[in-house]
């Protein structure tokens, strides 16, 4: 594998209510282990049909107001087609065309180029699957 290409996979825990995990920091340690001082880009893949990926403020009741809005748009009832699972779990497999299960984002001399208060953040409305794969790639 080339050095302009680096890539690792994360098993996150994400529990058995939804969630936002935020990856920012396990992003900033993969970058500091593969591209020190590297100007690239950081892509973020969830591979799974029912979470996403997000960049957003964290901590400041932005991650449970994303949720809420989720919630309100994408409510868990019964008026899905897709009905295994849980009660209104087809509308976690809709969640991926709202919150995409990618982000790209830009490296500077091996650091996440983020604002202030951006984080990276796995979103996970699926409470019947609480183990997920993130793939973080480096291209630099």
């Amino acid at each position: 594998m080339s050095d302009s290409f680096i890539t690792t996979v994360l098993n996150i825990t994400t529990g058995t209510a939804e969630s936002v995990t935020d990856l920012t920091r396990a992003c900033e340690e993969f970058l500091t282990r593969t591209a020190p001082g590297r100007d690239g880009l950081l892509n973020v893949f969830v591979p799974h049909a029912t979470a996403g990926i997000a960049v957003l403020e964290t901590g400041a009741g932005s991650d449970d107001d994303l949720l809420a809005a989720l919630h309100h748009l994408l409510p868990a009832d019964d008026r899905w087609q897709h009905r295994h699972g849980s009660p209104g779990h087809g509308r976690d497999h809709v969640l991926p065309a709202l919150v995409p299960p990618h982000a790209t984002l830009p490296v500077i001399g091996g650091r996440l180029e983020l604002g202030t208060w951006q984080s990276v953040c796995l979103v996970d409305t699926n409470i019947s699957k609480d183990n997920r794969q993130v793939r973080l790639s480096f291209l630099g």
